[in-house]
């Protein structure tokens, strides 16, 4: 059943072995954790449950992402997170980049060339471009360099137009250049006070310049879950849940891939919304999780 609330945790908690996680608007907002997410998590390992965290936000490798989960206090493995910085690099890997002998550049933060570093791919761009200026001068221009094979976008504090024009040239004139986003996020959560432009705001930037639309490698595509999926040996998805409090990124990633799906409206959905009393925001249209939550503390009800 669509848009049911969640009154009677044993509805879903019995029926479900693998628990998937958002982190941003799901287990805290900026730097602080949500009320209830220890105990939630505390009890679900408790009951058998397998645990996963699954993030778009890119500015992290999993082991950045380890060390807030620790700084906030939960006890969560690394092989437990899968953030999308993660997931470019993984399809990079799959799809065997690194024998093609070309360079990443990167428009977005520490988390990629991290976990780029991991599988051994070369880059350029990313934080080292942050205070690079184009030459706009009579005759000026930005030099790029003919070894880039891919462009990988994700959300970037110090976009500037150095790197989209860096980007554009990769995308535009070197053959074969493929664009790679890590996700479409419009809006995400840097401090609990209120909503700030997310990881879209750049791929768009980049999209509108070049006219060309990216290869998605985080949520709501599928890479992630048939990686988790195929690592672990999951055969049976309907006994997945994906937890998220986005419609278009979690519960679209969910509904498509085959899992069950819980929103939490403690993120960037409103109950309003859900229940279609005011407008959808643009694609979101159509796509209802089959439980909601206030909060993750309502799974820790008495049935």
């Amino acid at each position: 059943m669509a848009r049911e609330k969640l009154k009677e945790p044993g509805k879903l908690l019995d029926g479900i072995d693998i628990f998937i996680f958002d982190c941003d608007g799901v287990l805290w907002r900026g730097d602080f954790l949500i009320p209830g997410v220890p105990k939630v998590l505390d009890k679900l390992r408790a009951d058998g449950k397998t645990l996963f965290f699954v993030t778009n936000n890119s500015t992290k490798s999993r082991a950045g992402y380890k060390s807030k989960f620790t700084s906030l206090g939960l006890d969560v493995q690394p092989e437990e997170i899968f953030s999308s910085s993660f997931a470019a690099a993984a399809y990079l890997e799959q799809t065997k980049f690194k024998d093609t002998g070309k360079k990443v550049y990167i428009i977005g933060e520490k988390g990629i060339s991290e976990e780029l570093d991991l599988v051994g791919i070369p880059w350029l761009g990313g934080e080292g471009d942050a205070g690079k200026q184009a030459d706009m001068g009579s005759g000026g221009k930005v030099d790029v360099d003919h070894d880039v094979g891919a462009v990988v976008v994700g959300f970037d504090r110090h976009i500037n137009y150095y790197k989209l024009q860096y980007a554009q040239l990769c995308l535009n004139e070197l053959p074969g250049c493929e664009f790679i986003a890590t996700n479409l996020d419009r809006v995400t959560h840097l401090t609990h006070a209120q909503e700030w432009a997310g990881g879209g705001t750049m791929v768009a930037a980049v999209s509108g310049c070049t006219g060309r639309e990216p290869t998605l490698v985080g949520k709501p595509a599928p890479l992630m879950i048939d990686y988790i999926a195929q690592k672990y040996g999951i055969s049976d998805r309907s006994r997945i849940c994906m937890v998220g409090d986005r419609l278009d990124t979690d519960i679209a990633f969910g509904r498509n891939n085959g899992l069950k799906t819980c929103l939490t409206l403690s993120g960037v959905t409103s109950e309003d919304e859900l229940m279609d009393r005011v407008p959808r925001k643009k694609g979101t249209e159509g796509i209802q999780p089959e439980f909601y939550v206030d909060t993750l503390q309502d799974f820790l009800s008495a049935s």
